[in-house]
């Protein structure tokens, strides 16, 4: 597997208190990056930072402000900043397809799991094209990808974090800056709540946070912008293949400036 080089460099970590964010934050320490750790629950925040030698941070990173606050205070304390990984997430738990939709439970998911990756890519961007460059990485699931009817709202919102991945990582890649996605299938974290013990039942081999940390290495290392990197139990992540879509009878091109080659 090819490795990185972090050395000197900053990351930032988000939901990195637990789960595949402190996997996460492990990894990138251990490539020698100085690692900024954010999380809503302080004491976690502060016993991963303190382990690896980091930054704690805490915020609702569903909040307009917390990302550009964040971002601020890692380019006050350190000075710079090199990778991130926008990996807060929260589960539907909900179909969310008729009258009994909790819609403060909506919204709170579409918060962490929508908008603070576009919070957190606008407070990053210009810090990363500060530093000259740098790599955005954003933790969707195979739930952006296909269908998981158990939980559609849920499958929504990794589907809309997907789709800005591949539009957003095309139009920064001009810049040196580059975004990805990782789509892990089911990973042994709270995340799966009570449905942990209907996995363990069917034998159904879950995904370690570990894995889903290493197959960040390989997209830190090996990654185009713009791909979505599935990650699965027993198998090296890759990245996904998307199939096009037809174009129009006469095979014409979009004008320039929507396919983003003036922008």
């Amino acid at each position: 597997m090819s490795t990185v080089d972090l050395t000197g460099k900053v990351a930032l970590v988000t939901g990195g208190g637990s789960g595949i964010g402190e996997a996460s934050v492990r990894r990138l320490a251990d490539l020698g990056a100085k690692v900024v750790v954010v999380d809503l629950v302080e004491e976690a925040a502060r016993r991963v930072a303190g382990e690896v030698d980091g930054l704690a941070l805490t915020g609702d990173v569903a909040h307009p402000a917390t990302m550009p606050g964040v971002v601020a205070r890692v380019e006050d304390e350190l000075g710079r900043l090199d990778v991130v990984h926008l990996n807060a997430g929260v589960g539907g738990g909900q179909l969310g397809v008729d009258e009994r939709l909790d819609v403060d439970r909506y919204r709170t998911l579409v918060g962490v799991n929508v908008d603070h990756v576009v919070y957190g890519t606008c407070a990053a961007v210009p810090a990363l094209r500060r530093t000259g460059g740098g790599t955005v990485v954003v933790t969707a699931s195979l739930a952006g990808l296909a269908a998981m009817p158990s939980d559609p709202l849920y499958t929504m919102t990794k589907h809309a974090v997907v789709g800005y991945v591949r539009a957003a990582g095309a139009a920064l890649a001009g810049e040196g800056i580059r975004m990805c996605a990782l789509c892990p299938g089911f990973v042994d974290t709270l995340l799966l709540g009570a449905a942990r013990e209907e996995f363990t039942e069917a034998e159904f081999p879950l995904l370690t946070p570990e894995e889903v940390a290493a197959t960040l290495e390989r997209v830190l290392a090996e990654g185009e912008p713009a791909q979505a990197w599935i990650v699965q139990p027993g198998s090296d992540g890759m990245p996904y293949r998307f199939r096009g879509v037809p174009g129009p009878a006469g095979g014409q091109l979009p004008p320039d400036v929507v396919l983003g080659r003036n922008a």
